[in-house]
């Protein structure tokens, strides 16, 4: 019976489990044997493999986080920790890997490929949606609707005050988060890593408030302004707009997954075993308009998923 393994690797992001769910009894249906990897990379130069069976998946669908657990590692970054990992999967009989996560996770896919010509396959698991090839990523959704009932909470807040709040939200590098969030909360100005920050702009829309000045400003934390705290400093510095901040931070990343991402979820941790008893390898199962898509792992990190003009055009005019 031939053998393959799962592991969660990066950020942990709501959905990862219910992913987990999926790629078991896609692998048990298909008469596999599948063996989870706890603490992602690390995990795997340490041989610590779980052999999975329906029982160990049984009411983990709405759990948030990842069972399997996730860690960044060190040594996998250098070729003599890929070739421990890529031992100690020969040691177990173990001849594909299935890959939860980001962009950090691709890469170390596509490594243990190029180096070990291991079969990897690829699903995208982090709350960014920054990954090129899917048009949605495992957490994406319901990071977004965790983010934004967290703001309407303070623009409760902001209404009873009259006071200028800069919210960030997560998003090293792409503001689907914050363009998301902004739109879906009314915020009169939205700051992204993909666009120059007009800071005379942003006062004029506070200005537009009037005397009681209630506004609420969405930071993606990547802005190059340098996030939502640098902003309030600038502001206070050039226009005395005393403001209020607050970095949601590490809430986006738990709590129960959504529909959307269970199902999303579901459906690429089926396509993933799917995937690999066809022979694919180094590729990323991704789904855009509700079909599957596969995409070279190198892609994923190499092309930029764009953050569509009209959405910027859209919080403008809503602004």
């Amino acid at each position: 019976m031939r053998r393959i393994a799962l592991l969660t690797s990066g950020g942990d992001a709501p959905g990862m489990n219910a992913h987990i769910r999926a790629v078991v009894r896609a692998s048990l249906h298909h008469g596999l044997e599948i063996y989870g990897v706890e603490n992602g990379f690390s995990g795997l130069i340490d041989g610590e493999f779980i052999k999975m069976d329906r029982k160990s998946t049984a009411n983990i669908i709405s759990r948030g986080g990842t069972i399997l657990r996730t860690a960044r590692s060190k040594e996998f970054l250098n070729p003599g920790g890929r070739a421990a990992a890529a031992a100690r999967m020969k040691e177990n009989g173990i001849e594909g890997l299935i890959g939860c996560g980001g962009d950090g996770t691709f890469r170390g896919l596509h490594a243990l490929w190029e180096e070990h010509k291991i079969q990897v396959i690829g699903t995208p698991g982090t709350i960014d949606n920054d990954l090129y090839g899917t048009f949605y990523t495992i957490g994406y959704d319901t990071a977004v609707n965790t983010a934004t009932e967290a703001i309407d909470r303070i623009r409760d807040t902001a209404d009873s005050h009259g006071r200028v709040f800069l919210i960030e939200v997560m998003g090293r590098h792409a503001g689907f988060i914050a363009m998301d969030v902004g739109i879906a909360s009314g915020a009169e100005y939205i700051a992204v890593p993909e666009t120059v920050t007009n800071m005379d702009m942003l006062y004029q829309r506070i200005l537009k408030q009037g005397k009681k000045r209630r506004t609420i400003i969405i930071v993606g934390e990547g802005d190059e302004e340098g996030g939502a705290t640098e902003i309030a400093r600038k502001l206070y510095e050039l226009y005395e707009v005393d403001t209020k901040v607050t970095i949601l931070g590490h809430i986006q990343r738990g709590g129960s997954p959504g529909v959307r991402d269970r199902v999303l979820a579901s459906h690429l941790g089926v396509a993933a075993v799917d995937a690999i008893l066809d022979g694919k390898t180094d590729i990323m199962v991704g789904r855009i308009h509700n079909e599957i898509t596969y995409t070279p792992l190198a892609e994923t990190w190499s092309k930029v998923k764009p953050l569509k003009s009209y959405f910027h055009e859209l919080a403008d005019i809503l602004a």
